[in-house]
């Protein structure tokens, strides 16, 4: 049956063995794929294999499903009280905080993510997520409307049954946390997909589902391909919603098998261009702080990246200069993920670290000027430098396309009304920040910039009670906070005749 790897780690930030189940995880069991196959999981700090994974196909998404929609008939949905479901998800997220340097050492070395910055955002951070939906499982509740005294009508939150949930290799556990937790909360039942790319902290936490006591099929993980098994999930007749995180053009093929199979409610969070907009009155020392770690924040690779700067003609000669001096100090302390002092680590294939390098090419080849950065860093792995373009314009692919690598663009502007129609000039509308001394200023702007979320004089900064989600091509729906149950749930009307009236 299904095997198991163990890994020995022997680093600065990490030392001990870790032991992963390798195969599908359906119905509370550990089973090999119906097809057979693997797939190469590689560490991007060295491009060498770190260890094999089962590979499911359409067939073992059915199995899933089928175990899925036992489980939710039987022992989940209105058979566990929220109460019970509460519980089990707070027994989770203690689990998960029993191992969370086992939790971020496997996402340092399996997306290449600094460590002590994947234990206490990522890891930290999903387990706060599941901690927080834990609280709303017996809160989700409908009302009771007043129609007429011969009448009596209420409505009900109900869960869809099985949810399928397609999670992406930039923020594996934080994402698996802010889809699982809001699904379970609401009585739903789980088809999860790891990224291909990342599977191995998906891998281990499933383990931790038997322990917490969560009966079997609750929730189930699919290791495989998008093309594959993500399109499986997608048009399945018998999964009822779909929650998916990744490039616009994948979330189109989902909401396109949607359409084509059962209409299934579709959630989509996915690409961004994100403007940083930087007034003359800004905080130097604020700005220059939130805006780096806005755009080389896990390597760029953040669909919020602000790599769009645009910066106001008053102050922009000072930024630039603070700016790229900042660059320069994240370019020494780029580097192995489990070195202390590490601050910035590899791109998480070598598919993505080409990617990043053809934008950098294009970027030079369309003028642009490289002020810092544009190479490869060190000799193995997938490093790319912190990278600053300027003289930059609109139609550049550069500051169009979404690059998804710690690659940006600084643009000059005269006027708020300028920098406010350059910045809607995308697409794309997840994110916007903004960095002003001038409070109405900062309103004014929040209000006018056409994306999800604003950040005022910060950057990327998500809170597990304040909902998340985009404008435009960045995607339908939302995450976190109480506005996720709402993606959980559909609404049933109920009409109760009191009188012959």
């Amino acid at each position: 049956m299904a095997g198991t790897y163990t890994h020995h780690f022997d680093t600065e930030a990490y030392k001990g063995d870790i032991t992963i189940h390798t195969g599908l995880f359906i119905g509370g069991k550990w089973v090999d794929p119906v097809e057979g196959g693997t797939i190469d999981v590689v560490n991007p700090a060295t491009g060498k294999l770190i260890t094999k994974v089962s590979v499911g196909t359409k067939k073992d998404v059915d199995l899933a499903v089928d175990a899925a929609r036992k489980a939710y008939k039987t022992s989940w949905g209105f058979k566990c009280p929220g109460d019970e479901r509460g519980k089990l998800l707070n027994k989770l997220a203690d689990l998960m905080e029993e191992k969370i340097d086992e939790f971020a050492a496997l996402e340092a070395l399996d997306v290449g993510k600094v460590f002590e910055i994947a234990k206490t955002s990522d890891i930290a951070g999903c387990i706060a997520t599941i901690r927080y939906y834990a609280g709303w499982a017996d809160k989700v509740q409908g009302k009771t409307i007043e129609v007429r005294e011969s009448k009596f009508a209420y409505t009900r939150h109900e869960p869809y049954g099985a949810v399928g949930q397609i999670i992406p290799w930039n923020f594996p556990m934080g994402m698996a946390g802010w889809k699982i937790g809001p699904a379970l909360a609401t009585g739903n039942t789980i088809i999860l997909k790891p990224s291909e790319q990342t599977p191995l902290t998906a891998l281990l936490l499933a383990d931790l589902f038997i322990r917490a006591g969560f009966p079997p099929g609750v929730v189930n993980i699919v290791n495989g391909y998008g093309p594959v098994v993500g399109q499986a999930i997608s048009e399945h007749p018998l999964i009822e919603k779909v929650a998916f995180t990744g490039s616009t053009l994948v979330g189109r093929k989902v909401l396109k098998a949607s359409a084509e199979s059962n209409l299934k409610v579709v959630t989509l969070e996915l690409g961004g261009k994100s403007p940083t907009l930087i007034f003359n009155d800004a905080d130097l020392e604020t700005t220059i702080k939130w805006s780096s770690f806005g755009i080389f924040y896990n390597m760029g690779q953040c669909c919020t990246a602000g790599s769009r700067i645009f910066v106001q003609e008053g102050i922009y000669d000072k930024f630039q200069e603070r700016f790229v001096d900042y660059a320069k100090n994240l370019a020494l302390k780029t580097g192995d993920p489990f070195k202390i002092g590490t601050q910035h680590g590899p791109q998480v294939s070598q598919v993505q670290f080409d990617r990043v390098m053809n934008f950098i090419e294009s970027g030079k080849a369309d003028g642009a000027k490289v002020l810092i950065g544009g190479e490869r860093a060190g000799n193995e792995g997938y490093y790319i430098q912190p990278t600053v373009f300027t003289d930059v314009n609109l139609d550049m692919k550069i500051t169009q396309e979404e690059i998804f690598g710690p690659v940006c663009s600084l643009i000059k502007f005269k006027t708020e009304e300028e920098a406010i129609e350059m910045a809607n000039n995308t697409s794309y509308g997840l994110a916007c920040h903004i960095f002003t001394t001038n409070v109405s200023r900062a309103i004014r702007v929040a209000n006018a910039l056409e994306a999800g979320s604003a950040w005022v004089n910060c950057a990327q900064t998500t809170e597990v009670n304040v909902p998340f989600g985009g404008y435009k091509q960045s995607g339908m729906g939302r995450e976190l906070g109480e506005y996720a149950l709402d993606t959980y749930t559909q609404v049933k009307a109920v009409h109760i005749q009191v009188t012959d009236e």
